[in-house]
């Protein structure tokens, strides 16, 4: 019989390392590499993500740079979907299309290329992590500047005390664990 979906979730919490002063003093970083490390702890991880997207009709999973890059290509090979990914300035080799955002102090910019997304395609963004939910809510943005639409959202981790679900849009937000 499988294990409970409960202690299958915190079997891979207990993997995740706390770093404090991470990037920066007073930052409490979440270590997910030891859950990749493992096969059978990144499978579950993967496994987890993808039981709640199942179910949805669409086409591509958007991949957030750099650690949504490694969840979107798993579950793409898992559900048979196309990945496509959100990249910051200067990274992507074709023509592309740009968003920019505000960060807690100044601006940034987020790319995809033009021809990643057709009008009227229906995606999930994927990340590792929802902080803040700024780059998340400009990769919405990025989508819609194709027409194309967002059916959800799925993360890895959620650090909920920073709400970063409010700048979603009111979207389905899929996460495995929260803090």
């Amino acid at each position: 019989m499988a294990e409970p979906r409960s202690l299958r979730i915190e079997k891979l919490q207990s993997l995740i390392r706390d770093v404090p002063d991470f990037p920066k003093p007073g930052i409490l970083f979440k270590d997910i590499t030891p859950v990749l490390e493992w096969p059978d702890s990144f499978k579950e991880a993967v496994d987890l993500m993808a039981d709640s997207l199942s179910d949805l009709d669409f086409t591509k999973f958007c991949a957030i740079e750099s650690r949504g890059f490694i969840f979107a290509s798993a579950l793409a090979q898992k559900l048979e979907k196309g990945v496509v990914l959100v990249r910051k300035k200067g990274k992507l080799p074709w023509k592309t299309h740009r968003v920019d955002y505000d960060l807690e102090y100044g601006q940034d910019s987020l790319f995809m290329h033009q021809d990643a997304l057709e009008k009227g395609e229906r995606v999930v963004i994927v990340d590792d992590l929802l902080a803040t939910g700024g780059t998340a809510g400009a990769t919405i943005d990025l989508v819609h500047t194709f027409e194309a639409k967002v059916l959800a959202m799925s993360f890895f981790i959620e650090l909920r005390f920073l709400n970063g679900r409010e700048k979603l849009k009111g979207l389905p937000v899929h996460t495995v664990i929260q803090y």
